[in-house]
């Protein structure tokens, strides 16, 4: 499949779903003759690791829920809400599971020749169709909340096609900022040990970890897990748990009326560490975000 037709108009750059078909919902959320934007819940239903496939176009995805491995050769990226994941036109790739729930993300993408305008030059390769060098970037909580609300807003049908189209470029130049974006730069080793972390915190987001519990499940001791952590993320442990429990109630944001109950069940402490974690954050409270949006 290599084109899809999305309210009544054709999208012929846009990429083929995930793995298989059946585990995999789309809902199109967005299309106009330069982008094209997808809601894609994969239910988890396949854990092992998936066949080798290849994307029709160069896209980006956003995950919101959840966790998946993305396998390109020998290098491994996990992706969960704290990242961008980079989909190369023509380049073979496979998904797995490890962690039960399946995943949730947007699928974004944009015409090449606006995707070069957008994109540095040091992040795509030098020769070629446009292809990023990178598998994943970590991104900033304003990244994170802009493609919450791009979402929350397209489905919800409040966002006008300009203000979407606009939102969205918007959103791909903070996902590439140098000041919006990390890049991992450490040894192979210490990057599958920090994935090996990520998972252990997507695999309940409301447990509160200890150090000590953390560094036992992927085999190394508190400090050297800290310091490795820290060269590959560029930010504390505890603090990437947060931000994917504060990722989880932008995604969470509509369903709950009780923000006291949705605090309860994303670990915090109390309805006003929820609330302050958020504000401090996002720069609004969860009622803002809410009200922002008409999710209220």
């Amino acid at each position: 499949m290599t084109s899809e037709v999305i309210a009544g108009t054709t999208c012929a750059f846009y990429p083929e779903p995930m793995s298989d078909e059946s585990d995999i919902s789309v809902r199109p959320l967005l299309q106009t003759k330069s982008m094209a934007l997808r809601d894609m819940v994969c239910h988890g239903q396949c854990r092992h690791r998936s066949a080798e496939e290849c994307s029709t176009a160069t896209h980006m995805v956003f995950p919101y829920r959840g966790v998946y491995i993305r396998h390109v050769g020998r290098s491994d990226a996990v992706a969960d809400a704290n990242q961008v994941i980079f989909f190369n036109a023509a380049e073979s790739y496979s998904v797995s599971h490890p962690v039960e729930g399946g995943d949730a993300c947007i699928s974004l993408a944009v015409d090449e020749l606006l995707l070069r305008e957008l994109v540095p030059k040091e992040h795509v390769r030098a020769a070629g169709p446009l292809a990023f060098v990178e598998q994943r970037f970590r991104i900033d909580s304003d990244t994170q909340a802009l493609a919450a609300q791009l979402r929350h807003g397209l489905v919800r049908q409040v966002t006008e096609t300009l203000e979407a189209e606009t939102m969205v470029l918007t959103l791909v130049r903070r996902a590439l900022g140098g000041r919006t974006s990390h890049a991992a730069r450490a040894s192979l080793g210490r990057q599958k040990l920090v994935d090996r972390a990520k998972l252990v915190l997507s695999s309940d987001l409301a447990r509160r970890w200890t150090l000590a519990d953390i560094a036992a499940e992927v085999g190394v001791s508190p400090v050297y897990l800290t310091q490795a952590f820290q060269q590959v993320e560029g930010m504390p442990l505890y603090r990437y748990q947060l931000r994917l429990r504060l990722a989880r109630a932008l995604d969470l944001l509509g369903r709950y009326d009780d923000l006291s109950t949705l605090s309860m069940d994303l670990g915090f402490s109390s309805h006003s560490h929820f609330t302050a974690a958020f504000r401090q954050t996002y720069g609004r409270t969860p009622a803002d975000f809410q009200r922002s949006i008409r999710l209220r």
